[in-house]
């Protein structure tokens, strides 16, 4: 048969192993948006690969070609608005997150700090 006090010893061998685990448990991580200097490397990085892209579309026109300013001059245009426009829509994206309850914000906000 089994001991009277295995039941109880069983049921404090659970506690302490859920109390190790949730110890040793990964926190989750608290900030659920982008930090701000995450937001200006998104975009710069957004802008500078419009200009390589156009760049190198221009470039190898031009080498396959034989004009060599014409096509790099006019793609490295391109490129850079494509660039501007795909980082200004990034922008947008985010002031219609931040708009949002619950994410980014002023966390701040609401208590006098």
């Amino acid at each position: 048969m089994a001991d009277p006090d295995q039941g109880e010893r069983l049921a404090q061998l659970e506690a302490r192993i859920n109390r190790l685990k949730a110890k040793d448990a990964p926190r989750p991580h608290q900030e659920t948006h982008y930090s701000q200097a995450n937001l200006a490397w998104r975009m710069v990085i957004e802008l500078v690969a419009g200009l390589l892209i156009g760049f190198g579309i221009g470039y190898g026109l031009d080498t396959l070609l034989g004009t060599i300013p014409i096509f790099l001059v006019i793609f490295t245009l391109l490129g850079l608005a494509a660039g501007v426009k795909t980082m200004m829509r990034s922008a947008a994206e985010i002031q219609r997150d931040a708009g949002k309850p619950g994410t980014g914000g002023d966390e701040r906000a609401g208590n006098g700090d």
